[in-house]
């Protein structure tokens, strides 16, 4: 099948290339030369496990090309993908320009059939105005070419995304028309051969089954947050109340972990925009996803405030940060707790040594030549002359670490581990005072 992806960041590129690894001709479209360019010289301007390697396999075989030429873009696919970004407003609700610019120029030059497919996340209602700016640029043009309007919400985790595309455990299908149904059905038929995994819906409440998804998860982890620190109040432990609840089947494990907060550019972006659309487009105030948004936010200053408790003052104090990006296995830095903290840190006169696998690049751009910043290549170099180690990602080469190295190392032995990765007997029993969330 020809599909045209129109977005070649995250989403695009990642569902550009997957497609063109079960032999679709594909064609990336993007307005920006410079990553147009990384990509067809074979790099990728993103980091995601396993993408670079099916970029580079995909476009060898020539199922995968890239391009700047809007024009070519239009033309090649019959589906046609539209995975522009949709950044927050000011006000919080999910700025459509790109998406509706997208359409637009798929109407204008169309000259025969295209199903157009919503794979940014978007507003309920989005499906609507996107096909009235398809009908409004044929009606400049006096032209009636026939097209459809589809919502395929797009389900990846960053760091594992490459592998959710390929093994999806829903794909939802917002359509209302057989030819539509039947094209994606074909479509995604390469990636659920052993079950049914496709889910078909009106547009509207495939639009909405992204938001819900992306808000239960938030909601689950502001829950547990919640919980930690009640429970550290109470002196009970986390570890063993999340042991408790999540042996409930009707509960489960997953998103019970606390923390420092959840960043990233899904969550807070879509909390934010599914209260507004509820507010703008119904009339209706979402009063637990406005306490999950609140005690987020909280959240990512508790680590902050158990540092200030042990240490007082903070001016002249160093500190060795692990982690920097939102979650493991990617350099997203959108929304990460560690902004906020590096930003306390800043504000109580304090410097900080940070390491992380692949986000330090990345975190340079956000924070420029800032001289309170630096930056080390191994995980043990940043403590040298930190008063404390502060951990803010769960990266897998930070789970065992040399206790006794850190402890030497460390002008005081002390541990904040605002992603409970230890055992605090063992840390403890090792003479390092250890400050994790709701242990």
């Amino acid at each position: 099948m020809k599909i045209t992806v129109i977005g070649s960041g995250y989403v695009g590129l990642v569902s550009g290339a997957c497609l063109s690894e079960v032999g679709n001709d594909v064609l990336c479209l993007d307005v920006d030369p410079e990553k147009i360019r990384i990509l067809e010289e074979g790099g990728i301007p993103i980091y995601e496990p396993g993408l670079e390697d099916m970029v580079r396999r995909n476009v060898a075989a020539g199922r995968l090309r890239f391009t700047t030429d809007i024009e070519r873009a239009v033309r090649h696919g019959t589906v046609q993908f539209i995975a522009v970004g949709t950044p927050p407003d000011e006000d919080g609700s999910a700025d459509l320009q790109y998406v509706l610019a997208a359409a637009r120029n798929i109407g204008r030059l169309m000259t025969d059939y295209k199903v157009v497919v919503d794979k940014s996340t978007v507003p309920v209602g989005t499906g609507a105005r996107v096909k009235a700016a398809l009908q409004e640029e044929l009606g400049k043009r006096g032209v009636n070419i026939p097209f459809s309007v589809v919502s395929n919400p797009e389900f990846l985790k960053e760091g594992a995304a490459v592998d959710d595309f390929m093994r999806p455990d829903r794909i939802v299908i917002g359509a209302e028309d057989d030819q539509a149904i039947h094209l994606m059905r074909a479509l995604y038929a390469p990636f659920q051969r052993n079950h049914e995994r496709l889910i078909v819906t009106d547009v509207k409440s495939a639009e909405l089954t992204k938001y819900a998804a992306n808000a239960m998860l938030a909601t689950r982890i502001s829950f547990m947050n919640e919980l930690a620190n009640l429970a550290e109040a109470l002196g009970a432990d986390i570890e063993m109340v999340r042991q408790g609840i999540g042996s409930d089947p009707r509960i489960g494990y997953h998103f019970l972990y606390p923390g420092c907060g959840y960043g990233g550019s899904c969550f807070p972006k879509d909390v934010k925009a599914l209260i507004r659309t509820a507010q703008d487009d119904a009339g209706i105030g979402l009063k637990v996803l406005n306490a999950v948004e609140e005690a987020n936010e909280a959240q990512k200053h508790v680590l902050t405030g158990k540092i200030r408790q042990r240490f007082g003052d903070l001016t002249g104090k160093h500190f060795a940060l692990w982690g920097l990006s939102f979650k493991p296995n990617t350099d997203d830095m959108r929304e990460a707790p560690s902004r906020e903290l590096i930003a306390d840190l800043f504000a109580a006169g304090a410097t900080v040594a940070a390491y992380d696998p692949v986000a330090m690049d990345e975190t340079r751009r956000i924070f420029g030549n800032e001289p309170r910043l630096a930056y080390v290549e191994q995980p043990m170099q940043a403590l040298t002359g930190a008063d404390a180690l502060i951990i803010v990602t769960e990266w897998k080469e930070f789970r065992s670490p040399d206790f006794s190295a850190i402890k030497e190392t460390l002008n005081h032995p002390v541990i904040f581990d605002g992603r409970n990765l230890y055992d605090p007997r063992l840390v403890r029993g090792m003479g390092i005072e250890y400050f994790a969330i709701g242990r």
